[in-house]
């Protein structure tokens, strides 16, 4: 797809497209009314403005379209595209040794069992021991900090996103 595709594409398409890169239906909906957009430089820039202007409930949507680090399952609600991306930035979690992955799936209970959603990262590039050394040092921080840290990581991953779903 072209941005210039993407600019006349009928609202409810273009929020479909939007929320492959980010699972929060307000982000997705904003980002559709937002158009048309001139550049890809400013369909980012919009992007990242509004994730900002979002709720914590708007955040842990978005997280809730992950599947957890080191799992190969979907969640429910997330599209065939999300999925296929998350198991590409997910790669590093999928070549973990089982002491590793044992430990990360312990890691990713912990984790939300203390905020009350599961443990994102911005994954491309990132080896299993590596996230799961993220994931131990996240823990120790308290809740407003941590979600914060969440939108940022969230807010990367979307980034990524929107040049897969727009290659230049």
């Amino acid at each position: 797809m072209t941005l210039a595709e993407l600019n006349i594409l009928p609202r409810y398409r273009a929020e479909e497209e939007f929320l492959k890169c980010c699972g929060s239906v307000a982000w997705a909906r904003a980002m559709a009314r937002r158009r048309p957009f001139a550049s890809f430089e400013r369909l980012l820039q919009a992007a990242s403005e509004i994730w900002w202007r979002l709720d914590e409930t708007d955040w842990k949507e978005a997280f809730s379209s992950h599947p957890q680090i080191g799992q190969r399952i979907p969640a429910a609600h997330a599209s065939a595209q999300s999925h296929s991306w998350s198991a590409q930035e997910q790669s590093g979690a999928a070549r973990a040794s089982s002491g590793v992955a044992s430990a990360l799936e312990e890691a990713n209970r912990e984790y939300l069992a203390k905020f009350g959603y599961i443990f994102i990262v911005c994954a491309s590039g990132k080896g299993a021991e590596q996230m799961l050394a993220i994931l131990q040092e996240r823990l120790a921080n308290p809740p407003q900090r941590e979600i914060r840290i969440a939108a940022e990581e969230q807010d990367q991953i979307t980034r990524v996103r929107l040049k897969k779903l727009f290659p230049l």
